[in-house]
């Protein structure tokens, strides 16, 4: 009978045990769950670097899905499960802000995208020289350019070739990525000789080495970039954070580092 009493009270004690810590277990992992982003393909190097940075600080893990910004709003309307979406046009989370799908004045202006011409190392255009004539050499059959439907750089490379006056003479030629990032891959492949892409891309490591001219900002409208938290956000704080630290002088001068220029007037690379 003792022996019964026993097992009855350690049973209690393990029962009450268990109610005790079960809050702070699903708080712990509520905390490990990782920072949900959506971010635009100019975004691919330099806010993954920036990710890491921020992940060796704080611990806690960053999720990057990297796409089309245009693609992005379309499924943050259609309740896609991100926490923060990194746009490449400020427009589009000033959208989502306006339908009441972001938190209250979450909106951070990171950054200002520029746009280069950019051919393989191994091309024997003098494109420094030619500038935008080079895409009218007969050499050139194909220029990538993201899908100016939906995807800013794309919008901003057609405007730039139209204030150049010549849009006419290369629009046979332009072959769409789905983003600036696929763009990019096809000149990386051999499947277009030219792309007019993000300066963010050109200076990665994978394209560093190739010929690159930077088209005048004054010839298409500035690529105004912001960032905003989700509504349906499963965890603000961190995202709060983590914008926090993309804004921080690390994260900026990271971003400066990639071409973007900052609010802070660093000096991006040519």
């Amino acid at each position: 009978m003792k022996a019964l009493k026993k097992r009855r009270r350690n049973f209690g004690l393990v029962t009450i045990g268990a109610l005790l810590f079960a809050p702070f277990a699903g708080l712990r992992a509520q905390q490990k769950a990782p920072l949900r982003v959506a971010a635009a393909a100019d975004l691919q190097f330099a806010l993954t670097n920036i990710a890491q940075q921020y992940e060796h600080q704080s611990g806690h893990k960053v999720e990057i899905t990297y796409g089309s910004s245009g693609n992005f709003f379309a499924q943050i309307q259609n309740g896609a499960p991100f926490d923060v979406f990194f746009s490449a046009d400020i427009e589009y989370p000033a959208r989502l802000q306006q339908t009441s799908l972001t938190e209250p004045n979450s909106l951070v202006r990171y950054g200002v995208g520029r746009i280069v011409v950019w051919m393989p190392a191994g091309s024997k255009i003098d494109l420094a020289g030619l500038k935008w004539n080079a895409l009218l050499d007969s050499a050139v059959q194909k220029v990538a350019i993201a899908n100016p439907e939906h995807a800013p750089y794309g919008r901003a490379a057609v405007e730039a070739l139209k204030h150049a006056g010549i849009y006419e003479k290369v629009q046979s030629k332009l072959v769409y990525g789905e983003n600036v990032s696929q763009a990019a891959q096809f000149v990386q492949s051999g499947n277009a000789q030219a792309g007019i892409m993000a300066l963010s891309l050109a200076v990665s490591p994978a394209m560093k080495s190739g010929q690159r001219w930077g088209v005048p900002a004054d010839e298409y409208a500035p690529i105004e970039q912001a960032a905003v938290i989700l509504k349906s956000a499963r965890d603000k704080g961190s995202a709060r954070a983590f914008l926090t630290f993309v804004s921080s002088d690390a994260g900026q001068r990271t971003l400066a580092n990639y071409g973007f220029a900052i609010p802070n007037g660093v000096t991006p690379p040519n």
